[in-house]
């Protein structure tokens, strides 16, 4: 076996980088637990104030891209601290109260020049500390979202109702730029990769020029409309959660909870599913966790019952949460590592896009019929379509193992 470029060191880095994004990830929670309020306080109709959280998903998706290569150019601490200070400015635009100053702050500042220069870079980041465990790694890092998930719908609910949206927004940007930068400040340099190629298959090493018998390009872009796909049902319980609950008449601070309860045990199974990756594969994972996210949207159709759903909650958040990652450790799996810096992006792009379309489209066709059980069965139909592009993927890796003549480079 080569010399791992794991060490302490790779852990600490994961640590400050899971600690980022539980802050960073806030802020896209203030308006999915707010929507009501927002709504009825702007005048307008779920779907408007939903397109400005679905702004915020393509805007980080999009800015991954560049801001994954700047990364490599600038280091790692400018470009958190430029996205830093971005995310602050767009919570204090968007409590101007105007939908050209939520759209602006959230699509552009919170989003594309805030998270997008948060999550991609330090994932791509993380993933060069790491050559054995890079599933469980990945999957921790992209943890943040889901303890950010568990820790400030609770408090924002809380605030919204003794203070106000814009007032919990304001004081939401105050935490941003208190807690992240001392933090930014701890991260190092990552590691150069190890001169053997950090080749984890036990076959020699071989230049291949495809990608599971298909041209790469062609391999990334069904792995992308895959990605893009799995997130549309993946958007409507993560977004829409809390106004569903209070539609069926559920309290808000219980959908609030409930939302809490999803997002706790995603983050809870997406150490399972990490392993799961570094065993199987980014792929099959991938294809596993979709199974599992069908399974428990269709669920919500079911039934009405607050017990009943925040089970099937509970479920859901199991089901989905390690699909993301995978699809971060498939690109490290089957591409070599200098290409990371924007395979990794444009798949996390496609994937926040079919977030963002999942959750405004989710709005429409509850503000079209009232009730919110045609967007599940939207997102059951997209779900059936990723399962097909993924599982035609699995069907052409390796019988021996995922890595079996494709090239790893740490």
């Amino acid at each position: 076996m080569p010399e791992s470029i794991e060490s302490r060191a790779s852990w600490v880095a994961a640590g400050l980088t899971l600690a980022i994004l539980s802050i960073s990830y806030g802020a896209p929670l203030l308006i999915v637990v707010g929507l009501k309020p927002m709504t009825a306080a702007m005048n307008a109709d779920r779907s408007v104030l939903a397109l400005a959280g679905s702004l915020v998903w393509v805007g980080t998706g999009f800015g991954g891209i560049p801001m994954g290569w700047l990364a490599d150019r600038i280091g790692i601490r400018a470009i958190v601290a430029i996205g830093t200070c971005m995310m602050a400015a767009g919570l204090a635009l968007s409590t101007l109260g105007t939908l050209w100053a939520l759209y602006l702050g959230h699509g552009l500042l919170i989003g594309m020049l805030g998270n997008g220069a948060i999550y991609a870079p330090l994932l791509i980041y993380t993933s060069r500390w790491f050559d054995r465990r890079r599933g469980a790694a990945i999957a921790l890092i992209s943890s943040g979202q889901y303890i950010a998930g568990v820790v400030w719908p609770s408090v924002f609910e809380r605030g919204i109702a003794r203070f106000g949206w814009q007032a919990t927004m304001l004081a939401y940007a105050v935490v941003v730029l208190a807690v992240i930068p001392p933090l930014m400040l701890w991260l190092k340099a990552s590691p150069a990769p190890i001169a053997s190629g950090g080749v984890t298959s036990k076959t020699p090493q071989v230049l291949v020029p495809r990608v599971l018998g298909l041209h790469p390009n062609m391999a990334q872009a069904l792995i992308c409309v895959a990605a893009f796909c799995c997130c549309i049902p993946m958007a409507v319980p993560s977004t829409h959660l809390v106004a569903f609950c209070s539609d069926i008449g559920v309290s808000p601070a219980h959908g609030a909870a409930m939302l809490s309860v999803l997002l706790g045990c995603a983050f809870i199974s997406r150490q399972f599913w990490g392993a799961l990756a570094d065993r199987i594969g980014g792929l099959r994972t991938v294809l596993v966790g979709s199974v599992c996210q069908a399974l428990a949207l269709s669920a919500f159709l079911s039934t009405q019952d607050e017990r009943g759903l925040f089970a099937i909650a509970a479920a859901f958040g199991f089901g989905f949460s390690g699909i993301i990652p995978s699809y971060s450790v498939t690109i490290r799996d089957l591409f070599p590592s200098a290409e990371a810096s924007w395979r990794i992006p444009t798949v996390l792009f496609t994937a926040m896009s079919g977030m963002a379309a999942g959750s405004w489209v989710a709005g429409l066709l509850y503000d079209h019929f009232g009730y919110y059980a045609p967007a599940f069965v939207n997102g059951v139909l997209f779900n059936i379509v990723n399962l097909a592009l993924v599982g035609f993927l699995v069907s052409r890796l390796p019988r021996q193992g995922r890595g079996a003549a494709v090239p790893k480079v740490a």
